[in-house]
């Protein structure tokens, strides 16, 4: 299992990624092997705001549906436009071309409250 040590993640299994002001977030490899063969991804509309702990979207896979909940409050600047025609980008490459939404947060505190490579890998013991 990849798990990638530059990146924080969520107990929901979803990885962030935060560049100047801008968290990119998909779900993590554990994740989507979970999910099996992930055939849509309901994305949010960009300016859309969420709360953190928030649904912004969910991935359908072949066997069951799964909501995406914001790590942190924000609002939507970029959303991953290639899953409407790839979904299965999550699966073959869910830390790049996999990723599904951008959003610019607004209390970087909260980024505090993600874990760290090494805990998310030892929460899933």
């Amino acid at each position: 299992m990849n798990i990638p040590q530059d990146l924080q993640y969520t107990t929901d299994h979803e990885w962030v990624r935060n560049e100047d002001g801008i968290i990119t977030i998909g779900i993590s490899d554990f994740a989507q092997g979970e999910l099996g063969d992930i055939i849509f991804v309901e994305l949010p509309e960009i300016g859309q705001e969420f709360d953190k702990g928030d649904p912004f979207g969910t991935i359908e896979a072949v066997k069951t549906v799964a909501d995406l909940f914001a790590p942190v409050t924000g609002k939507i600047v970029e959303v991953n436009e290639s899953l409407e025609d790839a979904p299965e980008s999550v699966n073959s490459d869910c830390y790049d071309a996999g990723w599904i939404i951008k959003m610019k947060y607004s209390d970087p505190n909260e980024l505090d409250d993600l874990i760290s490579a090494t805990d998310y890998e030892k929460s899933l013991d």
